[in-house]
């Protein structure tokens, strides 16, 4: 049996650098750490720093009252947040250390700027994702929309003397964002439109890099976080190519059901997902199949 784990599984570039921030973070810090919602979209290593002392603010609503959290340092994920948490963070007196991924920092800019210039902003990604939330933060909320699916972009309604500036959360299906964006411009009656692709290299290649290996695999097997955004949209590329395709946290998760012979099993896994447990669910493929 051939066991082939995608090169471009696990930790992205972005989700490493707001990873590894913390981490440093809680070694040298002599005051409260927290991250402003949990740092990645995986159980383990939340649990795991956790376990280090870093705490989780969910909302700027949880900074005031008698049960706001002590000042210290907030670590701004890699998703990014709205220009509204930073100055409420900044009042309320904490330190911010700011890991937001340079590409999701680069669509603030984009929005922002094009917002300013007077131009509609369509975001098309998950409206509950808190990129997106992000995003949105940084331009006119007035005029600005988030498109998710093809019901959404036909539902689409713009004036006809107003300008269109689309972005891409960066985790997005790169085939979908393309058919959303032709659904928006076979409207007709926008004249100047601005098409964006902020989609991330990285999950280009990795979204590209799964659909190939599962093509060529009996099983595929995808690991993240349930909530984790780019593992849903990987396990949806990979259960078009290969029909056994599971979705799991860690190897525990895993209970395989195939008749059949198994010649080949594919793994990914999403960017929020460790090393480690890309490894320990290999291993596990390895000795129990």
């Amino acid at each position: 049996m051939n066991i082939t784990v995608a090169k471009s599984a696990g930790f992205c570039f972005g989700v490493k650098r707001a990873v590894n921030k913390v981490y440093e973070q809680a070694d040298i810090s002599n005051g409260p750490i927290y991250t402003y919602g949990p740092i990645i979209h995986n159980e383990e290593v939340v649990n795991d720093l956790e376990q280090k002392g870093v705490q989780v603010i969910d909302s700027i609503d949880s900074l005031a009252g008698s049960r706001a959290p002590k000042r210290g340092t907030v670590i701004i994920r890699s998703h990014g947040v709205s220009k509204e948490v930073y100055e409420k963070l900044e009042q309320a007196g904490f330190s911010i250390e700011d890991a937001t991924c340079p590409f999701v920092l680069k669509i603030h800019q984009i929005v922002e700027e094009f917002s300013k210039d007077g131009y509609e902003i369509v975001i098309i990604g998950s409206s509950e994702h808190p990129e997106v939330e992000g995003i949105r933060g940084w331009c006119d909320p007035a005029h600005t929309a988030v498109v998710s699916n093809a019901q959404e972009a036909e539902n689409y309604e713009l004036q006809a003397d107003k300008k269109v500036c689309i972005v891409a959360q960066t985790t997005f299906n790169y085939k979908k964002f393309q058919e959303l964006v032709e659904i928006i411009q076979k409207k007709g009656y926008i004249n100047d439109i601005r098409v964006l692709n902020t989609i991330c290299n990285a999950t280009e290649e990795r979204q590209n890099e799964a659909a190939s290996l599962a093509k060529t695999s009996d099983i595929m097997i995808v690991i993240g976080g349930r909530s984790s955004s780019n593992t849903q949209k990987l396990y949806e590329i990979c259960k078009e190519e290969c029909a056994n395709t599971y979705y799991i946290q860690t190897a525990a998760d895993l209970c395989i059901e195939h008749a059949g012979r198994i010649d080949n099993v594919g793994i990914t896994a999403g960017a929020s997902t460790p090393k480690k447990i890309i490894e320990e669910v290999q291993k596990y493929v390895r000795t129990k199949l």
